[in-house]
């Protein structure tokens, strides 16, 4: 890590005959220990390291730093090169979510959206325009490679400190301190955006409810924050391990008594298909959306039964694989009759 400094700090001052130094040093323990504190929450002397030399209020303030450091205009030039390229249906949804965070009464929505139908592109618009105004917006997935789609993403473990053994807790609270970085962070943000929700279980939602209420000191729902859930349901469900579908149903957030709160706003749209006019592709979109809404044929085996032109089939020679010109393409040993 100190090599990168070193390099930064050549390239920076256009000067290569910089060598090392202590202060070098200690900006890469301050990495370190910023790193502690995201995921532990905890300073670097609590794994027997040496601290960094720091002040405690730069201690304190490592999570509102992250979260206020990026460049408003850029942030606002972002916001005005793409919104008017939002379609109706998306507009309506930016209107309300904002409209919601300007009340600042807090809220609770789910955002319905399949694939393709710009979800991403709509979830990131509203986190520039909150943050050029200089307002927070937390932006978390449940998964790490969904939190790299966001602006500032990460995963939702990361950020509220859920408790790993989730599951078997229907009690537990996320494992922030009322004095720590994370909760000035969470009681001064104007919204919390949680992508691909619906593979989390319906635990980590009602400890983030307990939590937020507790920090914030406030009885409303979520402590009186804005939190928007998004997602489709008709994909991955919270992963149980040794356990039957009505135990992934029942640890599904729809499953959960803060469910009856939510303002489910939808995007039906797909942007692909219109986009690139082509039938194939409005067809593929309209299998896939059929097969999670049950409307598939189901064999007496009790499997779905897929149509012939749901993929296409080619050989399983490695320069076939990697022709880009055939979309939604498989390898034929892979492609069984039925699913």
């Amino acid at each position: 890590m100190t090599d990168d400094i070193l390099h930064q700090h050549r390239t920076r001052c256009n000067d290569l005959a910089i060598t090392f130094s202590d202060d070098m040093y200690n900006e890469a323990l301050i990495a370190i220990e910023d790193l502690c504190i995201i995921i532990a929450n905890l300073p670097l002397s609590h794994f027997s390291m040496n601290s960094p030399n720091r002040g405690a209020t730069d201690l304190m303030n490592t999570e509102m730093n992250r979260e206020m450091q990026y460049n408003t205009v850029e942030t606002a030039a972002i916001v005005t090169r793409n919104v008017p390229l939002m379609n109706e249906e998306q507009r309506t949804i930016y209107d309300r979510i904002m409209l919601a965070v300007s009340a600042g009464q807090g809220g609770f929505f789910f955002l319905g959206a399949p694939g393709g139908t710009g979800k991403t592109f709509l979830i990131s618009l509203i986190l520039a325009k909150i943050r050029s105004n200089n307002g927070i917006a937390l932006a978390v997935a449940s998964s790490g490679v969904a939190a790299t789609l966001l602006d500032g993403g990460r995963t939702a473990h990361s950020v509220f400190k859920l408790p790993l053994n989730i599951q078997n807790n229907p009690d537990s609270v996320c494992n922030i301190k009322k004095q720590s970085s994370i909760a000035t962070v969470l009681k001064q943000c104007k919204i919390i955006i949680w992508d691909e929700c619906a593979m989390a279980h319906k635990h980590s939602l009602e400890a983030l409810n307990r939590t937020l209420k507790d920090i914030k000191n406030n009885d409303k729902l979520f402590g009186g924050t804005l939190l928007v859930l998004s997602g489709d349901f008709r994909q991955t469900l919270p992963v149980i391990s040794n356990s039957t579908s009505a135990d992934e149903i029942n640890a599904c957030l729809k499953s959960s008594t803060l469910w009856r709160n939510v303002e489910i706003v939808q995007l039906k749209v797909n942007m692909r298909v219109q986009m690139l006019q082509d039938p194939s592709a409005e067809t593929f979109s309209k299998q896939l959306l059929d097969i999670g809404d049950g409307k598939v044929t189901i064999a007496e085996t009790g499997y779905i039964k897929l149509a012939n032109d749901f993929c296409t089939i080619i050989d399983s020679s490695v320069m076939t694989m990697h022709d880009h010109s055939q979309p939604y393409s498989t390898v034929h040993d892979c492609v069984p009759s039925e699913l």
